[in-house]
């Protein structure tokens, strides 16, 4: 067009940018910019709000807000392009910065910006500004169709507060297939895998059909529980509707079915896969590596370093392979993986690596090398590097480097009762009664106490989850009759049932707070 001489105009360079957001072209945007201020058409409102959405899309925020402040008299568009940008680029902090911005100077909110606003309050759990958007949607009458709802429903879900997202769900008289994803994923992210497995089959039976994001939530819930008999009839599902083989939805299925310890299942699922990415890779060495199947694990990785020239171990691949030698016990193999990622691919090691090294080398009964690598973390260690090193002080009896884990420990959780529990055994083990005690007054000081136990079964697609000391179960009575049969069955045999080393009754036991 410009080699005809044709000149563009504030109709083409809208196309233009929109064509350079598309293909992550921000050169050809820059100088698509310089033209239309040599041409003088920056004063377009059409031009500026596609510059800017291109900018943003591009990744360049900051070039984004030089032309927004740039602009004389703004306009809704221009606020909504900006701080939808800046939602899209992860900065939830600066949108809502825009949007306290974009208030005082007299502007109010339409739907796209409710939507933008309730998205950066989910990135960062802001639940009273959402709950205040919500008010302003309510009084302003504003319609809360699909867009407005799942928006709410999102930011509800990602600020934990699942009781308001299903309220705003509930209350929808139009529910389309985004609404239902929202709220599924919400159930599924927060650990109500229940509640997201009966809501799929809801969905189901009122005739709406699941795609990828919603299939993908439901096996991250079946995971989450180990529900394997609902998982294989959600593959079915997949299968019927043609997902099965799907990225996302493979990638879904190798997790939960390694997850729910058929880690076979989900190596048939992963070769079968037309196409993998790194997440898919990632997720089937981090499912042999959590299965004790180490060398299987280490095998992949070599084989996805070698054979696979397009996708590049991550991060996350070394916390995979790092957490098979873990559970494989191979220390020179961790210490050895530990030093190719900075020096063959060029990744700095995270505090998951670091994590990794010290259980490994914890386990191992390495204490003080493990010690040295907390010591040398780019940030805190975390409660789970720090409990796996207080619980190789307990088998080594080092006191000395326990003192010091603890003390870090009782900062980052101080409600854990086992890390009390375990320093006071370290204690006594090595007869030093004064300091035993003292974990157990402190310990009480912080109103510390033991968190009952629980575990469930799945039995025909159905959770039965028990608590220590609860029998409330519709079956209880039956249970017990059943116990009564097992345990009459035990005494000839001279089987006994022990609380705390003294023989005892085994159905009062079963009712006691502390039984084993």
């Amino acid at each position: 067009m410009k080699g005809l001489g044709i000149k563009a105009n504030n109709f083409t360079y809208p196309f233009v940018f929109i064509a350079c957001a598309n293909v992550g072209g921000v050169d050809h945007g820059r100088l698509g910019h310089c033209n239309v201020v040599k041409s003088g058409l920056m004063v377009d409102g059409y031009v500026r709000h596609s510059l800017i959405s291109m900018y943003v899309k591009c990744g360049e925020l900051g070039c984004a807000r030089k032309v927004f402040d740039e602009i004389d008299e703004r306009d809704l568009v221009s606020w909504n392009s900006m701080i939808s940008g800046c939602v899209k680029m992860g900065f939830a902090k600066g949108a809502l910065e825009l949007f306290e911005e974009m208030k005082r100077d007299g502007f109010e909110p339409d739907e796209m910006t409710v939507v933008s606003v309730l998205g950066a309050c989910g990135d960062i759990g802001n639940l009273e500004l959402g709950k205040v958007v919500e008010e302003y949607v309510v009084e302003n009458e504003m319609e809360v169709n699909s867009y407005v709802g799942s928006a709410l429903i999102g930011m509800y879900g990602k600020c934990g507060d699942l009781v308001s997202a299903r309220r705003v769900f509930d209350k929808m008289g139009r529910k389309d297939l985004v609404t239902w994803n929202a709220m599924i994923t919400g159930y599924a992210q927060s650990g109500s895998s229940d509640e997201a497995i009966s809501l799929f089959n809801i969905m189901k039976a009122e005739g709406v059909k699941a795609d990828k994001i919603t299939l993908s939530g439901v096996l991250s819930a079946c995971a989450s529980i180990g529900a394997l008999d609902v998982g294989k009839s959600v593959e079915s599902y997949a299968s019927e509707r043609g997902l099965q083989k799907d990225i996302y939805v493979a990638t879904a299925l190798i997790d939960m079915y390694a997850k729910c310890g058929t880690v076979d299942h989900a190596l048939q699922v992963f070769e079968n896969m037309p196409f993998k990415n790194v997440v898919t890779w990632n997720t089937m060495i981090s499912a042999f590596a959590f299965n004790g199947r180490a060398r299987e694990a280490i095998s992949l990785f070599n084989r996805m370093s070698e054979e696979n020239g397009v996708i590049t171990p991550d991060d996350v691949t070394f916390v995979g392979v790092l957490s098979a030698c873990v559970h494989g016990g191979m220390v020179n193999e961790g210490r050895r993986f530990f030093d190719i990622m900075s020096s063959s691919f060029k990744l700095v090691p995270k505090i998951e690596h670091y994590s990794c090294m010290v259980d490994l080398l914890s386990r191992a009964g390495l204490v003080h090398e493990a010690w040295d690598f907390i010591q040398k973390m780019p940030e805190k260690p975390d409660e789970i590097a720090l409990g796996a090193l207080l619980g190789a002080c307990q088998k080594a009896r080092n006191v000395d480097v326990s003192e010091k884990v603890i003390k870090l420990l009782i900062e980052i959780e101080p409600k854990n009762s086992g890390n009390y529990i375990i320093s006071s055994h370290i204690y006594a083990n090595s007869k030093r009664w004064d300091d035993s005690a003292k974990m157990r007054i402190l310990m009480k000081q912080n109103g510390v106490t033991k968190i009952p136990g629980s575990s469930w079964i799945e039995i025909d697609a159905q959770l039965h989850e028990f608590h220590v000391g609860d029998n409330s179960h519709i079956n209880i009575v039956d249970i017990y009759w059943l116990l009564d049969c097992l345990y009459d069955e035990m005494k000839p045999e001279d089987y006994a049932v022990y609380k705390n080393g003294v023989k005892g009754n085994y159905k009062k036991l079963l009712l006691t707070h502390e039984a084993y």
